[in-house]
């Protein structure tokens, strides 16, 4: 996996604050130096009630395969998205298709908050905020810095966004977002 192909052309943004998770996605699909769409839409519900949001950067069908995947995982383990999260977790990194996917993934429920990478890593960010992408840095230093001083998740989540925006020109102000009350 190549930190270029992981690291560029969209930000994906998580806050978590009182009873509500927020996932932020911006709309910029980026070949190289060239915008080739402005209103994909990264950040999504899955799970058989909906009651989970994904979000992801990198390679877009790769993604998609990879939530396909979480899907089933998440049918196996009812309930339970840091089980189901590492047992992708182990696919991806082990399984000869899989292994060759571009993609980080953010997930959340009313429980958790995780970052699930190829290289077989679930991570459970320290602070209740995490980011990935090529913006992730400004929008999750945006977001970071807001925490104290707001309390609404989405007004921080929309405003880290609108920062990274900004300053990252792989990242675009056609925000997606999704909510869930925890």
């Amino acid at each position: 996996m190549t930190d270029k192909a992981v690291w560029h052309s969209t930000t994906i943004l998580a806050v978590k604050k009182g009873r509500k998770l927020v996932l932020v996605g911006d709309g910029q699909v980026s070949m190289g130096e060239t915008v080739m769409k402005g209103n994909a839409r990264k950040v999504r519900r899955i799970g058989e009630k909906g009651d989970i949001l994904a979000g992801f950067a990198g390679a877009t069908a790769d993604a998609f395969t990879l939530f396909e995947r979480l899907e089933q995982k998440l049918e196996r383990f009812p309930g339970n998205l840091q089980r189901a999260a590492v047992d992708l977790a182990k696919d991806w990194r082990t399984d000869k298709y899989l292994r060759n996917l571009e993609a980080l993934i953010i997930v959340g429920d009313a429980t958790s908050l995780l970052v699930i990478t190829g290289r077989g890593d679930v991570l459970e960010p320290e602070h209740p905020v995490t980011a990935i992408g090529s913006g992730g840095n400004y929008a999750l230093a945006a977001a970071r810095a807001l925490y104290d001083y707001e309390d609404d998740a989405e007004t921080i989540a929309r405003n880290a966004m609108k920062i990274a925006s900004e300053i990252c020109v792989y990242t675009n102000a056609n925000f997606i977002v999704e909510t869930l009350d925890v």
